[in-house]
């Protein structure tokens, strides 16, 4: 049996599109499995069934958890600058998973009584999103400046920090701020991020290279998302996942060593090129 049992993601409820970038279910099989979480730009629950809960917060480099046999977890991945609504800003969350009863509070109770009682992990998932839907509907509102930031962000729209903060009416300095407390880094950390989920997007899905400055394969794909060479990918990707491209991507491009898919969650990152179909 190999170490991971299943892992599928699909995307979220409708109304949960436009703030969740991917839900997932995973199952262990006989053995504890080694995840390695990796940075994506956003915050992530983890919802052990018959387990403890956990926001994992956003993560500036490779975290490792070892998760034990015979355990299923549903996760909810959220869109960068667009957490569920927390007590507290992002900045104070960064590299850190907290006990979402630390967080929730009595609302977690009403959230784990459904979940035990959907009876499946897909029903429970189900809960999962309707108990955020709820949530999303009577917090306040979302921070409309950052989540413009971060579609500037990304590696199909290669803007500088400071033109970036001119388009927005923000001084460098005030667009930091809000990214901080919305995103829980700043914006330069979170373009190279985005950048490098970007690289990943098109590598897995098999996109081919644009053919600029006549580079093909990883390292076309590298200056297509806005690396200077090959090298600089190398290097992002040691402080990003803590492997190089070829350990992380294991010679099959389709898998990295995070042991995730991601086909789902690359979705949004894939709008604007030309790529085959995702595999069902």
């Amino acid at each position: 049996m190999t170490a991971v049992e299943s892992y599928v993601e699909r995307p979220p409820l409708p109304g949960l599109a436009g703030v969740v970038r991917t839900v997932w279910i995973q199952r262990t099989g006989d053995v504890p499995y080694v995840q390695r979480h990796l940075p994506t730009g956003g915050v992530e629950i983890h919802f052990p069934i018959g387990g403890r809960p956990q926001l994992v917060g956003p993560l500036t480099g490779p975290e490792i958890e070892v998760i034990p046999p015979h355990t299923t977890i549903v996760g909810v991945r959220f869109q960068p600058g667009t957490p569920p609504p927390l007590p507290t800003v992002l900045d104070d969350l960064v590299d850190q998973h907290l006990g979402l009863a630390d967080l929730w509070g009595s609302s977690l109770d009403r959230i784990e009584e459904a979940m035990a009682r959907a009876g499946t992990p897909r029903r429970a998932l189900v809960a999962l999103q309707a108990h955020l839907l709820r949530e999303f509907r009577t917090a306040g509102r979302l921070d409309p400046l950052v989540r413009e930031a971060v579609k500037g962000l990304m590696p199909w729209h290669p803007l500088d920090i400071d033109t970036l903060a001119t388009h927005l009416g923000l001084s460098a300095s005030q667009l930091r701020r809000r990214c901080l407390h919305s995103v829980g880094v700043g914006p330069k950390v979170l373009q190279r991020t985005l950048r490098f989920q970007g690289f990943l997007a098109l590598a897995q899905a098999g996109a081919t290279a644009s053919g600029r400055r006549g580079a093909d394969g990883v390292a076309g794909l590298a200056v297509d998302v806005g690396y200077a060479d090959q090298a600089h990918l190398c290097r992002e990707c040691l402080r990003l996942t803590g492997l190089t491209p070829r350990q992380l991507l294991g010679g099959n491009l389709d898998r990295c060593a995070c042991g995730h898919e991601h086909s789902a969650s690359y979705e949004p990152f894939l709008a604007t090129r030309s790529v085959p179909p995702l595999r069902a």
